[in-house]
């Protein structure tokens, strides 16, 4: 798809919004690391990915997005119906009684865009990894995109799945870390340090990708098409997305306190000053 930065610069700013919007109208949620993977999952969707806004399961021919760290959903949510997908005025529902915009994301309702549901931590790479080889069986080209959080990886199925990708040569995966160095009780550094992840996942046969300024689009793009480039050649593709928790919002940004809190009103205008409205904000 053909978008200028600026163009895309612009869904970014309004995603944000819509975030600290949707978590203070629903007075919780989490926005952190929604609000510092924006630029990369709206990359995907308004740059990269070959998908339909209409939406059917099997997404035969279309490239497919899993978020496994499902508790930032409000992002997905948003860049779906800054998509296509449903409408915006939707957003205003999220995590409302009998609202389809559940805290996690969950297919059963009939949502479009969601082909799995991830409330539990450490699930999606599995996924993607099945999907990823049902592609490759039916000879469907396209790719399959998941994202994961860096506290995430302390679950041990993501290991698991780490081994059989790679063992199984699944190269049309492309799997990212959101590497905020954040998560809910505190920083990965005092919680459980991940080390040297990039040498962990190499040393799980996979192509690593670092992307330092995870929050920059010129940064995300050449990580994005260094994957792509690394692709199809027997090996699945990590990209570390080196993040910062709540980036766009000076008092909020890279504090593990925005993991899991919504702003309250004072905070939300002063948070909403600081990003511009560029394509209209939902009704509330």
């Amino acid at each position: 798809m053909s978008i200028s930065n600026q163009e895309l610069e612009n869904i970014c700013h309004q995603v944000r919004r819509d975030i600290l919007r949707m978590v203070h109208n629903a007075k919780g949620g989490h926005p952190g690391g929604a609000m510092g993977c924006a630029d990369y999952i709206a990359s995907l969707y308004f740059k990269y990915m070959t998908h339909n806004k209409n939406f059917s399961m099997d997404g035969v021919g279309e490239d497919l997005f899993f978020l496994s760290n499902g508790h930032i959903t409000a992002v997905w949510y948003s860049v779906l119906a800054h998509s296509g997908y449903f409408e915006t005025s939707e957003l205003s529902t999220h995590r409302k009684l009998n609202s389809r915009l559940q805290g996690h994301p969950t297919p059963h309702e009939h949502l479009p865009g969601i082909r799995m549901a991830s409330g539990s931590l450490g699930q999606g790479l599995s996924v993607a990894v099945g999907a990823a080889q049902a592609k490759k069986l039916n000879k469907d080209d396209k790719k399959v995109y998941v994202l994961m959080g860096d506290g995430e990886l302390q679950e041990g199925q993501i290991w698991e799945a780490a081994m059989y990708a790679s063992h199984h040569k699944v190269d049309n995966l492309i799997a990212a870390v959101d590497y905020n160095g954040q998560q809910i009780d505190g920083p990965l550094s005092e919680v459980m340090d991940l080390l040297d992840l990039a040498a962990k996942w190499r040393a799980f046969g996979w192509e690593v990708i670092t992307c330092n300024k995870g929050n920059d689009l010129t940064d995300i793009h050449k990580s994005i098409e260094a994957a792509h480039s690394a692709s199809g050649k027997q090996k699945p593709v990590m990209i570390l997305l080196k993040t910062e928790m709540a980036f766009g919002v000076d008092f909020m940004v890279g504090h593990h306190k925005w993991h899991g809190n919504a702003p309250n009103d004072e905070q939300l205008a002063k948070a909403l000053s600081q990003i511009p409205e560029t394509l209209g904000d939902f009704k509330i």
